[in-house]
């Protein structure tokens, strides 16, 4: 039976937005807050949050407050509800970004009825002169937009947040509606308590995002990961997030030299730029946006396709959060992060400093993030179940890659429960990490205060190693055999489950962890010795050119190209000028010269032998312009010693040679005639210069060998640094 009350909200919902039905409990929720009573709402994002303070407030009386932390998430919210009205009166924002003219606009507003929606940031509400405004007005409720902020346990922690009650109180006594997209049992109990709204009705939706696919990568390649990754979906919205903004810069800049239209977006921008770019993404006159983590991003995109994480974030909440902007209209979401360890180490180190309880907080979000990322089992189940909602992984149905690509499995009966027993042992007062470096027999300075090395536990797993019996951790964690106690920063607590597993054990499967251990940094070059990962028959015929070249201009083969560019020109099969400037210490300059023969035998190999290319994939990168490059060039020319130079950028000379190695080999001419001329006479200096000149290879040893050790390394370099220049640019 349909009551008069349900009639009369769909009918308001289908003249303001234009929809016949609610979705989920929005339809509860709303009549909840008509009635008078707190309500506190944890609705993952594109679940439809906004609504549930939108429409009771465009039908109350008088205005409903909404705080919210984003200035641009505010203006994004106050157009939204202007497009449903005839009037722009009917919503407003105030905080910093406003004018004194404006600012007066919005109070007539207020005051003569137009506005039913008033956006404040926090930092706003608490201007004593903003108090004594509103408290002479008709508050219909108030509503806190991202309520985790309230909570040290949240991902986005404000204290200016839980300032609200005692500001509330001091306004109007009207109810309150708290909503978040995410919030562990823990976050939801803090904000509760924090508000004084214990009373609240709750309403929890499922987490479940199931048009979502998870996926984790190692940080091997990053940017040639994400453009591949951005070209083979042409034309689709996606979000990057990074965890500086140099970072956001770099992979933007990085973006659009290989074809994608991206833009950066993050808090050092100018407010109208930043602002600018948010608009044309939203427009979709940039297909991909690259922010950085610490920046929520305001942005109410229904059709993401894509949240790729460059860096890993600090909380699982977080992550959550931004994957969660993708797919909100129901479709297809990618969420892609990359993982290292030391992004992990580095936002430790951002904990240093911090008060003792902020520094144990965010070590145990972060474990938890670890925990995610290296997990094997379904990657929605592990979310879920940090979440406190439980999931069977059979429903995943391949949206993550755990499931999709499901790894090796093992009976692990008895170590699950020796594990379980090493916990109780230590009267469950102890971390994951303290039982496994136990059962391994590690003696940490923890182990041998508490005097546990003396003790039957005491290395009695040592035949597998840490990462293992973290795995064992993790998945007992996840089958619910073990709990973590929160207050206490993770130790962990035994639960009915496990204490009847031990008691009578069962099949226990394990599924093997990912290996995270052999991480290549991002821009580090791995050359096969051999040219393993060439085409031997190219790579052949790319030395006999260079041979056949060398006799025709009397110069060294080493000269042309080195044997690592011809490696990789056996593997990427370049065949134009600008692709050969993508191989490995290839410049313009060198390329334009020596080019031409090379692309030309390579085009014709890969006509007859019909080889699919990788090239056809080609990264582009962009020159380092705040790096050293600049800096050496800039301070040759002003005739610098280079140990000076070394010393100004807090470097040994040997890696200011390497470098000044690097920018000649890639084609650039460079004189460091008057610091050789410092340390070698004119006919050592000749020597050293004809033995190059007739050599077969650039190699140092055989140079070191041929003087017999007359001249150190640094002084050969130099002198292969100025031949090169001279000769091969």
């Amino acid at each position: 039976m349909i009551t008069s009350s349900e009639t009369a909200l769909k009918g308001s919902l289908k003249k303001y937005f234009g929809f016949n039905e609610f979705k989920g409990e929005q339809e509860a929720i709303i009549q909840n807050v008509l009635d008078g009573n707190n309500t506190f709402v944890i609705m993952p994002t594109g679940g439809g949050k906004s609504m549930c303070y939108q429409l009771p407030a465009l039908i109350s009386e008088g205005t409903a407050i909404i705080v919210s932390p984003l200035i641009a998430l505010m203006k994004n919210q106050v157009d939204a509800i202007r497009h449903v009205s005839d009037s722009d009166d009917i919503a407003h924002f105030l905080n910093s970004s406003l004018t004194k003219t404006e600012i007066k606009k919005v109070k007539d507003d207020i005051t003569n009825g137009k506005t039913k929606l008033l956006y404040v940031a926090p930092e706003s509400l608490t201007k004593q002169e903003n108090i004594n405004f509103l408290t002479g007005v008709k508050i219909s409720f108030f509503a806190i937009d991202e309520a985790h902020c309230i909570s040290e346990w949240g991902h986005d922690f404000r204290p200016e947040y839980r300032r609200l009650r005692e500001i509330f109180e001091k306004i109007s006594d009207v109810p309150i509606i708290a909503l978040t997209a995410t919030a562990t049992p823990k976050v939801q109990h803090d904000i509760q308590k924090n508000l004084n709204m214990l009373d609240a009705i709750v309403y929890k939706m499922s987490f479940n995002r199931d048009n979502l696919f998870y996926e984790v990568r190692p940080k091997r390649e990053v940017e040639k990961g994400i453009i591949k990754f951005i070209k083979e979906r042409p034309g689709k919205s996606g979000i990057i997030y990074c965890l500086s903004r140099k970072k956001v810069e770099e992979i933007a800049e990085v973006l659009k030299v290989n074809g994608i239209n991206a833009l950066p977006y993050h808090a050092g921008l100018e407010g109208n730029l930043r602002a600018k770019h948010q608009d044309m993404f939203l427009m979709e006159e940039a297909d991909v946006i690259v922010a950085t983590i610490a920046f929520g991003m305001g942005i109410d995109k229904p059709d993401v396709r894509f949240v790729i994480h460059h860096d890993i974030p600090k909380s699982l909440e977080s992550y959550y959060q931004e994957t969660g902007r993708a797919g909100r209209d129901g479709g297809e979401g990618h969420c892609l992060t990359f993982y290292s360890y030391k992004d992990i180490e580095k936002l430790e180190k951002f904990l240093h400093g911090k008060p003792i309880s902020e520094q144990e907080i965010g070590k145990q979000l972060l474990h938890e993030t670890v925990s995610y990322a290296e997990t094997s089992v379904c990657r929605r189940k592990y979310i879920l179940h940090y979440f406190g909602e439980v999931f069977d992984e059979s429903k995943c149905e391949e949206m993550c890659d755990n499931c999709k690509d499901p790894r090796e499995k093992f009976e692990g009966k008895n170590d699950v429960k020796l594990f379980i027993e090493a916990v109780s042992f230590l009267k469950e007062t102890q971390k994951a990490n303290y039982v496994c470096n136990l059962l391994i027999g590690k003696e940490t300075s923890e182990i041998k205060a508490y005097k546990h090395v003396d003790t039957p536990f005491f290395g009695k797993g040592s035949e597998q190693d840490f990462t293992h019996w973290n795995a064992v951790a993790r998945q007992c964690l996840v089958s619910g055999l073990l709990t973590k106690e929160i207050e206490s920063y993770g130790t962990l607590k035994i639960t009915k489950a496990g204490r009847a597993f031990t008691e009578k054990p069962t099949s226990f499967m394990l599924l093997k962890e990912h290996d995270y251990s052999a991480e290549v940094d991002e821009g580090a070059v791995v050359v096969q010795k051999g040219g393993a990962a060439a085409d031997e028959g190219l790579y052949k015929l790319l030395l006999d050119l260079r041979k056949e070249l060398s006799k025709e201009k009397d110069i060294p083969p080493f000269v042309i190209f080195q044997e690592p560019s011809l490696q990789d020109m056996a593997v990427q099969y370049p065949i134009n000028i600008e692709e050969l400037t993508n191989i490995q210490g290839v410049g313009q300059g060198k390329a334009i010269r020596y080019g031409k023969p090379f692309i030309e035998l390579i085009s014709k190999y890969v006509d007859e032998n019909d080889i699919d290319r990788p090239q056809d994939f080609v990264v582009k990168s962009i020159v380092n312009k705040s790096g050293m490059k600049v800096h050496i060039i800039q301070n040759v020319d002003r005739k610098m010693p280079l140990d000076a130079i070394a010393a100004s950028q807090g470097k040994e000379i040997g890696a200011v040679i390497a470098e000044i190695e690097a920018i000649v080999s890639s084609g650039t001419k460079i004189n460091i005639d008057y610091y050789i001329n410092d340390i070698l006479d004119e006919d050592d200096q000749s020597d050293i210069y004809e033995y190059f000149l007739e050599a077969e290879t650039d190699s140092l040893d055989e140079a070191h060998e041929e003087f017999e050790g007359d001249y150190d390394e640094d002084q050969l370099r130099l002198m292969r640094i100025k031949f090169m220049s001279e000769m091969a640019n």
